[in-house]
């Protein structure tokens, strides 16, 4: 192989001694959580605590929460979809499939979960109601609805 196509200067995290955070986010991005996922990482870690035997577990859910940055639930009631929104899109012959759209860590934590830096998170945050969405050119439907789920 010839070494014009070896990019020399750009090494995978692990090789160059950058860490990935826990959340396998490559290093310097942010990791989002939702106020409601903290929540739960929190309830999860107090749970943890009280265990004897769950000391590593514990360990584990400090290391996240100390990693997160929280985005609060928005104010007042909207049709934007943000982080965190919940949103129904309606496919074809009007099945409806809703998406909360969440951190990394969180997607445990909803049925629905995606997280937003996957393609349908991102083509999700980019739209509003009545747009149509579609995912490596593949159509999912029409957006018909945005929530946000309180905690």
């Amino acid at each position: 192989m010839s070494r014009a196509f070896v990019k020399e200067d750009v090494d995978p995290p692990e090789r160059s001694g950058r860490v990935r955070s826990v959340s396998g986010l490559p290093p310097g991005a942010t990791n989002y959580i939702t106020a409601r996922g903290a929540k739960r990482f929190k309830d999860e870690l107090e749970r943890a605590r009280r265990d004897p035997g769950g000391k590593g577990r514990a360990a584990d859910l400090e290391q996240v929460l100390a990693s997160v940055s929280i985005v609060p639930a928005p104010d007042t009631p909207s049709e934007d979809i943000t982080f965190g929104s919940t949103v129904t899109v309606e496919g074809r012959e009007g099945k409806l499939t809703t998406y909360t759209v969440v951190g990394v860590d969180e997607l445990g934590f909803e049925v629905d979960g995606v997280s937003w830096i996957s393609p349908l998170g991102k083509a999700l945050l980019a739209a509003e109601v009545g747009d149509r969405i579609t995912v490596d050119d593949r159509p999912l439907g029409k957006v018909v609805k945005v929530e946000y789920r309180a905690g």
